[in-house]
């Protein structure tokens, strides 16, 4: 038995529909730009990049029902209303045609972003890292088994007490779940248990202290998060 100087950190994990099993995480991935509209909105072309990636840590995951402290350091906290894939087979290179085959399942997701820490980051040409991946940063709903890995249909929104602020078309991403994952793992050998944030369509924008923020996805349950 291994021994370690101080007790381990607990595992980070997400909750399964229907199951009292949970899925355990090991790493957290976002793709930038996904969505046209958004990429425009943030003053980029989307007809220009390839999918870019940066990361969350896997301690950042906030369960769908949970209220948590407003963010330190920042005075803009923007929603971004996201498909989540949750991987459960093991790949490098995977070829386009093959890439759903190593999908677990899918959720919702809330990849919040301390917009003025980022735009400041751009700005110095410095990383995102504290503008995305800080404490509570990744909210993620229940996940749902997909058994041939096939993507949910359908639309996406993002709601803030109740006011629509993001509301598109899945199929509406620029790259899709298997070209996603296919780049991805030409980058890096994806693993069971990483998520991947897929991107968000246009619409983000600042949520408040004591407001609710949920994101719904047809077919998922939804990702909701309260800020204390």
């Amino acid at each position: 038995m291994t021994a370690f100087a101080l007790p381990p950190p607990e595992q980070p994990s997400v909750a399964i529909c229907g199951s009292h099993l949970r899925f355990p995480v090991r790493r957290i991935f976002c793709v930038g730009r996904n969505y046209a509209e958004h990429a425009r909105e943030m003053g980029n072309d989307p007809d220009k990049e390839p999918p870019f990636f940066f990361t969350k840590p896997a301690d950042a995951l906030v369960e769908s029902g949970t209220t948590i402290p407003y963010p330190p350091m920042t005075s803009d906290l923007h929603h971004e209303a996201e498909l989540v894939v949750a991987i459960g087979l093991a790949g490098r290179e995977i070829p386009v045609e093959r890439a759903l085959a190593h999908v677990w399942g899918y959720a919702a997701g809330n990849d919040l972003t301390r917009r003025d820490l980022q735009a400041e980051a751009k700005a110095t040409r410095r990383p995102w890292d504290m503008s995305k991946g800080f404490d509570h940063s990744a909210v993620v709903g229940a996940l749902a088994r997909s058994v041939y890995g096939s993507p949910p249909q359908g639309r996406i929104r993002c709601l803030v007490d109740g006011v629509v602020r993001q509301d598109a078309e899945l199929a509406d991403m620029i790259w899709p779940v298997s070209s996603i994952l296919a780049y991805l793992s030409r980058l890096v050998e994806l693993r069971p248990c990483d998520l991947i944030f897929t991107g968000t369509p246009a619409g983000v924008g600042a949520i408040a202290r004591g407001q609710t923020c949920k994101v719904e996805i047809d077919g998922l349950d939804t990702a909701t998060v309260t800020l204390a």
